[in-house]
């Protein structure tokens, strides 16, 4: 017997004894479609199987000699009948994967991805609220760009870019959106210029469907972050309540500090990233290397505030 098949048996076999107080070898055989000794076997390995912790209660207990004895089947513990329960960590991870998702989602997937949110807040009370700073656009924005996509159809943009010091209304052919740096693009084919390029959408101010088909124009080109060859990094040491930077943020390395918080080393291609990115992780942020990124963080808050004085 392959192991294949027999992992595949035993994970039928779990729920169907828990279902179960008593039940006969030969009717166990029967329903599964294995004879009675194959049942016996499983039965040696199941009892070997259960949650990690080696805590008394871990493992799955079965009367293994009642089962031989007597042929009948009694599963006294079941560990995995026990409901589930995210870690701190593992609940910030997900928070800030479908957060990311939510920001740069249209229409039903954005709702859908609100509602995953507010159960897992709901079961992880104790986990820091996380607002991700996605540079997304509006909603009706993407709700636009995305029926575009999905219906193949062209748009009209109206753009603030900063390449031409502008508002430029150009035509194109929408593929995809996607997140690099921090804040959400538009891959799209432009009809002026006759090549792809990148549209940020928090620069798009409307987007209005034109009623004519997008045109074929291959695949467009795989745009990497500006990140994966900066020359420069930082290191921030960072508190528990911003772990989840690590998983959010391109990072060249990342150790789990005891008491939970992370210290990470970041890519910077921009210090204007770098800046923004400390002062809204604020008290978080335990130190930094080189210090100059700090002092420039603390300059910039100190030049904010004298704004409001």
């Amino acid at each position: 017997m392959t192991a294949g098949p027999q992992v595949a048996r035993l994970l039928t076999l779990a729920p169907y004894l828990q279902r179960r107080e008593y039940v006969d070898v030969t009717e166990v055989a029967a329903d599964f479609d294995v004879k009675p000794r194959q049942v016996l076997d499983d039965l040696q390995v199941l009892v070997m199987c259960g949650l990690p912790g080696g805590l008394p209660d871990d493992l799955i207990e079965i009367d293994l000699d009642l089962a031989r004895d007597e042929g009948v089947i009694h599963m006294r513990n079941s560990p995995l009948s026990r409901p589930l329960r995210f870690t701190r960590d593992e609940a910030v991870s997900l928070i800030v994967a479908v957060e990311a998702v939510r920001e740069v989602a249209d229409g039903p997937t954005a709702q859908a991805a609100q509602s995953v949110l507010d159960k897992l807040s709901g079961l992880v009370s104790e986990a820091p609220p996380v607002r991700l700073e996605v540079a997304a656009g509006g909603d009706d924005v993407r709700d636009r760009l995305g029926q575009a996509i999905d219906q193949g159809l062209q748009v009209r943009l109206t753009y603030d870019g900063l390449a031409r010091r502008g508002t430029t209304t150009p035509i194109v052919d929408p593929v995809r959106v996607e997140v690099r740096d921090g804040a959400s693009y538009l891959v799209a084919w432009a009809l002026d210029r006759n090549d792809w390029r990148s549209y940020r959408l928090d620069r798009i101010a409307v987007a209005e469907l034109t009623g004519q088909p997008a045109g074929g124009h291959g695949a467009p080109p795989v745009t990497g972050t500006s990140l994966d060859n900066a020359p420069d990094t930082a290191t921030l040491d960072l508190d528990a309540g911003a772990a989840w930077v690590a998983e959010y943020y391109p990072v060249r390395d990342v150790t789990v500090l005891p008491d939970g918080g992370v210290k990470v080393v970041l890519p910077v291609a921009d210090p204007g990233f770098l800046t923004g990115l400390i002062l809204r992780l604020g008290p978080l942020v335990r130190s930094v290397d080189p210090p100059s990124a700090a002092a420039d963080a603390l300059a910039e808050a100190r030049a904010a505030s004298s704004q409001l004085d």
